[in-house]
């Protein structure tokens, strides 16, 4: 996921300028309207969220939001935790990772699972997982890549005991295997359609999260405090997500364009990278909070990714899946 700034932001500090300014003349009792600073990256998954934004569908829930953009994923639970942000936008695995480490910090919704947005792309001489072994395989440890990479090995009777793993980040994938010295590797898009489209069509999907679906599971996240604290809100917040997945099946060419502009490509590649990426729909989001050994279930996911993560040495203990999310929210809206 690559960050690509855009000049929202200066719309936003322009906004915000002017409505202090009047807000500052109006009665007390006319300031009603709440605001959240929701902290997230460039990501596909993400689009109701942008369509939202750009669109101000959260101010028919008496809500003001402003996206706070990172560069890394990683430095949004600290900025949760300092009250930087109200809540963010995280993986599943990075809830499991703050939880089993002693964060309060609890999904309230499933946003998007990645679709065969990540991939394991290998050279065509490779047919199988079965034949990676023996193989130099780069992915980026402890991340979606590493715990697709897992998934997919331990399905086939193979750990990474069997492999010859490369520390790569997901996005040296591509030169990496277009210089020869890779002949497998774990990334998501575009890298993926970038290795799939170079010349001489050397490469091909082996793997994809298609293949095990939920795993990796991008949610909306906010800490125990905040959820006591700001009910109402988070429902209006998740509201609004809902009105820009609406927006999104009900004017598919406009919200590209928008969320093209999110993303720094053309309506129609912002359209090629939402097809590896399945936003949740209200109805199909309770499966998520449901116990079972299923990928789609926070408990058959968060097992996969938490043997992984203790196995590595990176969390102390397995969290009871049970804590690492807070279902009230997704049960009022589904009534």
């Amino acid at each position: 996921m690559s960050l690509s700034l855009s000049p929202r932001s200066l719309r936003k500090t322009l906004f915000g300028a002017c409505f202090a300014t009047f807000a500052a003349v109006l009665p007390f009792s006319a300031q009603a309207v709440e605001q959240m600073k929701i902290g997230t990256v460039v990501w596909a998954g993400y689009a109701p969220f942008y369509v939202a934004d750009a669109l101000d569908l959260y101010k028919a829930h008496d809500l003001k939001v402003e996206l706070q953009f990172f560069n890394d994923p990683a430095l949004i639970p600290s900025a949760m935790l300092g009250s930087a942000l109200d809540g963010g936008m995280l993986t599943y695995d990075q809830v499991v990772g703050g939880v089993a480490k002693g964060l309060a910090h609890k999904v309230v919704m499933p946003i998007d699972f990645s679709n065969g947005g990540d991939a394991i792309v290998a050279d065509k001489s490779i047919a199988s997982v079965a034949d990676f072994k023996g193989k130099k395989v780069g992915f980026n440890p402890l991340s979606p890549s590493d715990f697709l990479l897992a998934y997919a090995l331990k399905s086939n009777g193979l750990s990474e005991k069997d492999i010859s793993p490369v520390n790569m980040t997901p996005e040296g994938i591509p030169g990496a295997m277009a210089s020869g010295s890779l002949p497998v590797g774990v990334t998501y898009e575009p890298n993926v359609s970038q290795i799939l489209g170079m010349p001489g069509d050397k490469f091909h999907v082996v793997y994809s999260s298609k293949d095990a679906p939920g795993l990796i599971t991008d949610v909306l996240v906010f800490d125990a405090k905040v959820i006591a604290k700001r009910p109402a809100a988070i429902k209006a917040l998740m509201q609004g997500y809902l009105d820009g997945l609406a927006y999104m099946q009900s004017h598919p060419d406009e919200a590209a364009a928008i969320i093209g502009k999110v993303l720094g490509v053309t309506a129609e590649e912002a359209k090629e990278q939402m097809s590896g990426v399945y936003n949740i729909p209200l109805a199909e989001m309770s499966k998520n909070f449901e116990q079972s050994e299923a990928t789609s279930s926070f408990y058959g996911s968060g097992a996969v990714i938490a043997k992984l993560l203790k196995d590595n040495g990176q969390i102390p203990v397995i969290p009871d899946f049970a804590s690492t999310f807070d279902a009230q929210f997704v049960e009022a809206l589904a009534k």
